[in-house]
């Protein structure tokens, strides 16, 4: 099979970053001093919820999304949704009944799982925790990727 055409590729990848978020760009947009421009969502379980969230994500586990997102979001801001990593759909499925509702989403790639593996502090019933970088996820002596 070849490749696309230039022109189709960028349509593509142009389309793909419409819909989806990557970990380090939420983690820095949330670092920022003032309003990100969107909500975090987790659509995990509540047992999930509680291992450990993204700080100031709001909890929807995804079967509750039709009836009870209009009560908690604003639908003129958009949604980032999130599940556990990238063997996981839930946030797909998440941002698809969002989408079905009115709601301006996207899916934060990498989900909780990559979240914690580069080293962004995330919160658990007891508090708040960071682990270190995984090097495999992040650099180990970089402010950033460089991507």
């Amino acid at each position: 099979m070849p490749p696309a055409s230039p022109a189709a590729a960028a349509a593509h990848f142009r389309a793909s970053l419409a819909f989806h978020a990557d970990v380090s760009d939420v983690a820095a947009t949330l670092a920022a001093d003032g309003d990100p421009g969107f909500v975090v969502l987790d659509s995990r379980s509540t047992e999930s919820w509680d291992q450990g969230h993204v700080p100031g994500a709001i909890h929807l586990p995804t079967a509750l999304i039709p009836e009870q997102a209009e009560q908690l979001l604003d639908k003129s801001v958009p949604v980032v949704t999130y599940c556990w990593g990238p063997g996981c759909n839930g946030a797909t499925r998440a941002a698809l009944a969002l989408a079905q509702l009115g709601f301006q989403v996207k899916e934060m790639l990498g989900g909780f799982e990559y979240w914690v593996r580069e080293g962004f502090e995330f919160e658990t019933w007891e508090g708040h925790e960071r682990r270190k970088p995984d090097v495999l996820t992040a650099p180990a002596d970089a402010a950033d990727c460089g991507c």
